[in-house]
């Protein structure tokens, strides 16, 4: 099975759930134009696989794409265990892989829901080499 965008989504906020959008803008070195995660640092963008949503699912919660804050979900790769400096190409974006999970310094309303959180263990996060469009179902790579 080749990996794909399962969705794009965005919020002005850090912090917030995020929205599915149609397509998202990404700029080399900056990240999503319009999302409050976009920026000149390490963590422009961020990714979570639908199989980590899957999980919470199961767990009871209702949950879908960008509740858990991430700009693209994927599925059919494994991002978690791709080393840092990989390199992923979405059409003609390439995004460089930055960082695995992270630290939550505030439980979230997930994580009170469930007692549990996918987002800091298999959530991950990238800059932006080269810019682009992203849609959903468009093909992920791994270059």
């Amino acid at each position: 099975m080749s990996a794909s965008v399962v969705a794009v989504n965005i919020s002005r906020n850090k912090g917030e759930r995020k929205k599915a959008a149609p397509e998202v803008h990404l700029r080399e070195n900056f990240g999503i134009i319009g999302d409050g995660h976009a920026g000149d640092w390490h963590r422009q963008v961020s990714l979570l696989a639908q199989e980590s949503i899957d999980k919470m699912v199961q767990l009871g919660l209702a949950v879908g794409a960008g509740d858990f804050a991430e700009n693209i979900t994927t599925r059919g790769i494994d991002l978690m265990h791709l080393p840092i400096g990989a390199r992923l190409g979405i059409g003609p974006v390439v995004l460089e892989i930055s960082q695995i999970g992270k630290v939550c310094h505030t439980r979230c309303a997930i994580y009170y829901q469930a007692g549990d959180c996918v987002m800091p263990k298999e959530g991950i996060f990238a800059t932006v080499i080269s810019g682009g469009v992203v849609r959903p179902d468009d093909k992920i790579e791994l270059l």
